[in-house]
């Protein structure tokens, strides 16, 4: 059975499974029936960071536009651009055995295209959540539900898989940003114009 988390628990994924080396995240979300001229578009994206919380290059941010990580490890299973049906949204598949050294953490995020042309924001969304399955089992290994805590947010950062003391972890996140994608590749060292 899942561990169900809250906002700001940590959990070992290798401590009591120390093989485990594959694992999928799910994220998922609904959106809000409202009278909005526009569809909802929300991209997950993933950021590899270093000990310093910045990505060492461009190609650390994988998205719809950078689908695989140069190393292998992290590839993005594609743009899901209407979020309907149940169950996950997007799909990201880690390989922890191919993280290389420099990377710390993977952070896993959530933005809305054109969100402010849109007047879009995740106070329209509901029901998110990422779920981390272990994928040699095709078991759940644990989910968090982040609740209904934002208004003007236009991006979040979900939760993110780290390394500490030889081991993986996951720690749930749930912080939201204003300024979409752009906020978010600041906030990890990328250039977004250049993007």
């Amino acid at each position: 059975m899942p561990i169900s988390l809250t906002k700001g628990q940590r959990i070992s994924l290798t401590k009591d499974n120390p093989s485990i080396k594959r694992i999928m995240a799910g994220l998922g979300w609904d959106t809000n029936k409202y009278s909005g001229a526009y569809d909802f578009d929300l991209d997950a994206s993933v950021f590899l960071v270093g000990e310093n919380g910045k990505t060492t290059c461009d190609e650390d941010f994988v998205f719809y536009g950078n689908l695989k990580h140069p190393s292998g490890a992290v590839v993005h299973q594609g743009d899901n651009r209407t979020g309907e049906g149940e169950g996950d949204d997007e799909c990201i598949e880690i390989d922890l055995s191919l993280v290389p050294e420099k990377i710390h953490r993977i952070a896993f995020t959530v933005t809305i295209y054109d969100a402010d042309k849109r007047r879009q924001n995740f106070g329209q969304v509901s029901n998110a959540y990422i779920r981390i399955v272990d994928t040699e089992n095709d078991e759940e290994i644990l989910r968090y539900d982040l609740g209904e805590d934002f208004s003007v947010e236009t991006a979040l950062v979900v939760g993110e898989v780290y390394r500490n003391n030889g081991e993986w972890k996951f720690n749930a996140i749930g912080s939201g940003f204003s300024g979409g994608l752009a906020a978010l590749c600041a906030n990890y060292g990328i250039d977004a114009d250049a993007e």
